[in-house]
């Protein structure tokens, strides 16, 4: 099948991104469902963790900086509809940021992010999604048929 899947993320380049495993352009349907899986509630949490890691990681430098959590806080905080002053999230920013980085060095690394997540397991609350559940009972092989390399995710 060969179905695409790009005028969906149009507005979103960062998920887009995520999911076109192949850098083509284009999220084919094996694209879509690999980068799906990441979601399903089997998926064992250091996937979701470093698929989290690179969701953050806006600019592909392979860490996160000051700017990009703050992009994706503000995106958050919009996409719930909530309303706070610059202050107060360049605020939640800072020591989020200050207590992540824990090596002081100014952007935060793949290990920094682990050690954090690990502290806060609500980080992935959002990435497991009940309903997939249901796809595996109809289609049991799902999950084990989508893994991929981790490299690829």
């Amino acid at each position: 099948m060969n179905a695409k899947f790009s005028s969906c993320f149009n507005s979103d380049p960062v998920i887009f991104d995520l999911f076109d495993v192949k850098r083509n352009g284009h999220i084919d349907f094996g694209e879509f469902i690999l980068s799906l899986s990441v979601f399903h509630p089997k998926t064992p949490d250091a996937v979701k963790i470093k698929y989290a890691f690179k969701l953050y990681d806006l600019r592909r430098t392979g860490y996160i900086e000051h700017e990009e959590l703050k992009e994706m806080v503000l995106a958050l905080l919009e996409e719930s509809d909530l309303h706070i002053s610059d202050d107060v999230i360049e605020t939640i920013v800072d020591k989020t940021f200050n207590e992540v980085d824990t090596k002081g060095d100014g952007r935060i690394d793949q290990e920094e992010w682990e050690e954090y997540a690990a502290r806060n397991p609500s980080l992935l609350k959002n990435m497991k999604l009940p309903y997939l559940m249901d796809v595996t009972g109809v289609f049991p092989s799902f999950v084990l048929n989508t893994k991929a390399q981790e490299s690829q995710l």
